[in-house]
């Protein structure tokens, strides 16, 4: 422990306090240290998602997730799960585009446990032929299921139109044809080619204490530690990304049309994000934005609306979403690309930008309340951006933004051709 170099990243009075220590072959170890918690929260984040896999190898991020709990030489997976569950606590993983993570939630007191567990997953799961055949009816299962879902089609549809057949556009957890393909040795491959400790990040937070989690750590991912650290790639020097389709439809009989209006944006490295994510909250951030009043409260037309953004390392999401019968489709569209035009033509309200800053502001503190909260937005911090800032910094930023700022970036983002996604009892030529 004593050859090991420890950084204090964030001391904040706000939070809590933020160190990391980089393990010999580069596994990093980050805690938030909130001593009036009394739970605790442990993450393994690996860098690689969806986005990073070869057309052949379409879902294989999404099957590991299923696949690292099902077992390893040293627990069955109803020991895996009991260990945690035993306690109070809960285990799951998650797959994105840029990263998977791995995760526990535990009374401060069951953090070895759960750090034991996790890291005996990370180094040392079977992925044997029989659980990869379970797991494979399971995942199309889940495919299924989500075909089956109007509202997460469209999302889907939305992803295809922008970004085509790409990693981007397609989905997460791969489509049948790959799924059903993917052989244990490619899995097994893809698990030990990126599941090393450069590419791993644990993180932390709550009732923890820093030194001990590194110690905690140093164990459980010993068979991963040593050797020389690796370089991770660059996302950024991507091949550039295809022209966005400007309409795509999909037939569904359904009762409900659902429809994504939307465009590309910038990445998440941008100084204009805090920018957008301010008029993203004026425009469709809730009950008092401006779509929610203008096409349900005032029209009727739709029950649910709202917009959305998502950023990558080399480029972004924006869009809004509404769920409306299908006769008024072509009304809430046309509405929809009107506020966009309104709000690109002419800004915001100085009462707009107060109440736009004022929900990003209550939103990040708000989410502090739990160590899973503190815990993923570590993860994210250090895998996606690099750095960390303290809540006092991320709040000054949010109350610097002015009403220019927004009104610069909506001029540039809300002006451009828009790409429509629909899903329901129509078809493309109902569109044209």
């Amino acid at each position: 422990m004593s050859r090991l170099q420890t950084r204090t990243l964030i001391d904040d009075p706000l939070g809590g306090t933020v160190r990391m220590t980089v393990l010999p072959g580069g596994l990093r170890v980050l805690t938030e240290t909130v001593p009036t918690m009394r739970s605790a929260s442990v993450g393994v984040w690996v860098g690689v998602g969806a986005r990073d896999e070869a057309p052949e190898y379409a879902g294989v991020s999404h099957f590991l997730e299923h696949l690292l709990f099902k077992g390893t030489a040293k627990r069955t997976a109803t020991e895996i799960a009991e260990a945690v569950e035993s306690v109070g606590g809960e285990s799951n993983a998650y797959t994105a585009r840029e990263l998977t993570c791995f995760y526990a939630r535990v009374l401060d007191d069951d953090l070895p446990m759960a750090v034991d567990v996790l890291g005996d997953a990370m180094c040392a799961s079977l992925v044997t032929p029989e659980d990869v055949e379970v797991e494979r009816d399971v995942i199309l299962e889940e495919i299924a299921a989500s075909a089956d879902e109007p509202s997460d089609v469209v999302h889907e549809l939305f992803s295809r139109a922008l970004f085509g057949d790409g990693p981007l556009g397609r989905d997460i957890a791969g489509d049948p044809r790959t799924v059903k393909a993917l052989t244990r040795e490619q899995i097994h491959e893809f698990y030990r080619r990126h599941y090393r400790a450069p590419n791993l990040t644990v993180c932390a937070a709550g009732g923890v204490d820093h030194g001990e989690t590194v110690k905690l750590v140093q164990e459980a991912f010993a068979p991963l530690l040593g050797g020389t650290s690796l370089p991770r790639g660059r996302r950024e020097d991507a091949a550039p990304l295809p022209r966005p389709r400007r309409l795509l439809v999909e037939r569904h009989d359904t009762e409900q049309a659902h429809l994504v209006v939307g465009c590309r944006l910038f990445s998440r490295h941008d100084d204009r994000k805090d920018a957008f994510e301010v008029l993203n909250n004026i425009l469709g951030g809730g009950m008092s934005s401006r779509l929610f009043q203008s096409v349900r409260e005032q029209r009727g037309l739709a029950y649910t609306v709202y917009s959305f953004s998502t950023y990558f390392a080399d480029t972004g999401v924006f869009g809004v979403y509404a769920g409306s019968n299908p006769d008024k489709v072509h009304q809430v569209r046309e509405l929809v690309l009107a506020e966009l035009a309104t709000m690109a033509a002419e800004g915001v309200t100085d009462e707009e930008l107060r109440r736009g800053k004022g929900m990003s502001k209550g939103g990040m503190v708000l989410s502090l309340e739990d160590s899973g909260s503190r815990m993923n937005a570590l993860g994210r911090e250090e895998l996606l951006y690099g750095e960390h800032l303290s809540i006092e910094r991320e709040l000054a930023d949010i109350e610097a933004v002015t009403a220019e700022q927004v009104r610069s970036v909506a001029a540039e983002i809300l002006s451009q051709p828009m790409t429509t996604a629909a899903v329901g009892p129509f078809d493309q030529k109902d569109f044209a």
